[in-house]
């Protein structure tokens, strides 16, 4: 089942729908209504993935009776024109954003690219490591996005994501897949020159990071993936990225060094974890201009690019990039180096 939320601008309101296999959207709500229902009076989940993830097997039970009763939805008053829908995140607002760093060639390839040494910290393979990203700041399929201000190395990453369905707390890993809701797409968008003034100091990222991070555009759920999860709990799904159109790097999920069991017991263990939340798997391997190097793609991203990522059955997340706007009088902190 592929689950998102969109922005309908007849209503001009967030709804929650599903995608049939011929590409028909439907508000989510409508799995269960009856002729003569009191709509306002269905539960709350039919307006929240977040809530509708702690009861999608019966989502996704109503919507396989829902799609086998009307097999021909053409001119259906209720499916949505695509034209009038704006995506959102999946879950447009979870509690929580780990972000991972489960990719080994990643965390090698970034280490060097920020001026770090290349040697892995033994401490890496001890545990999964993470860093909490602005749940605020996420954005939807096609939503336009710029660099912070005073940056001059904006950078995409290529990244596998996944929500939490059943909320939980000191989750052991045999028992984690009864968690997960789903799989989505998330492209980390990273200001690296900002990034590695504030790695420097033993912190971050935190302004390199938290400006802007694309999401979507679909939840796919768990039943979707079952073939393509091997014993080790790992997902075996093409990745690929995209700039205006040419192929800059192609990896697979299935090389992750921490697999989903371990990041989930992991997360959890002393913290609750809630429906809805997202959790990312970094970058792959080769998974952003820093690894990839700016003699390849052409350079860091700037104004009139496009993002394009695909993972295999998820679908593609396309970004725009867009001129940051004009900075209010009063607010226009600036790096040193991009005023020289």
């Amino acid at each position: 089942m592929r689950l998102a939320t969109v922005f309908d601008l007849d209503a001009n309101e967030p709804r929650p729908i599903f995608e049939l296999p011929g590409g028909q959207r439907v508000a989510l709500r409508e799995l269960f209504r009856s002729e003569g229902a009191d709509i306002d009076r269905l539960p709350i989940f039919f307006s929240d993935i977040a809530c509708a993830v702690q009861h999608l097997d019966d989502v996704v039970d109503a919507a396989r009776d829902w799609a086998r009763s009307r097999a021909d939805l053409t001119g259906d008053a209720r499916s949505l024109p695509s034209r009038r829908m704006k995506f959102l995140p999946p879950v447009p607002a979870p509690r929580n954003f780990r972000d991972y760093h489960a990719f080994e060639a990643h965390v090698r390839g970034m280490r060097a690219g920020l001026g770090m040494t290349s040697d892995m910290p033994a401490a890496w393979y001890d545990q999964p490591s993470f860093y909490f990203g602005n749940a605020g700041a996420l954005v939807g399929h096609e939503h336009a996005v710029y660099g912070p201000a005073g940056s001059n190395q904006l950078d995409f990453e290529l990244e596998l994501g996944m929500i939490i369905g059943r909320g939980g707390r000191d989750i052991v890993g045999k028992d984690a897949w009864k968690h997960v809701a789903g799989f989505t797409i998330i492209n980390d968008f990273s200001a690296r020159d900002l990034q590695a003034d504030e790695m420097s100091l033993g912190f971050g990222p935190g302004k390199g990071k938290d400006f802007a991070t694309a999401v979507g555009p679909y939840l796919v759920t768990l039943d979707q993936m079952k073939d393509r999860i091997d014993d080790t709990g790992r997902l075996h799904l093409n990745m690929t990225a995209k700039i205006n159109g040419k192929e800059v790097c192609r990896g697979n999920a299935a090389s992750m060094h921490f697999t989903w069991p371990q990041i989930i017991e992991h997360a959890s263990r002393d913290a609750e974890l809630f429906p809805g939340d997202l959790i990312g798997s970094g970058a792959v391997g080769g998974g952003c201009i820093l690894e990839i190097g700016v003699d390849t793609t052409g350079g860091w991203l700037k104004p009139g690019d496009t993002v394009e990522l695909e993972i295999e059955r998820l679908g593609i997340l396309r970004t725009p990039i867009v001129d940051h706007p004009p900075t209010r009088a009063g607010n226009s902190v600036r790096r040193a180096h991009a005023l020289t």
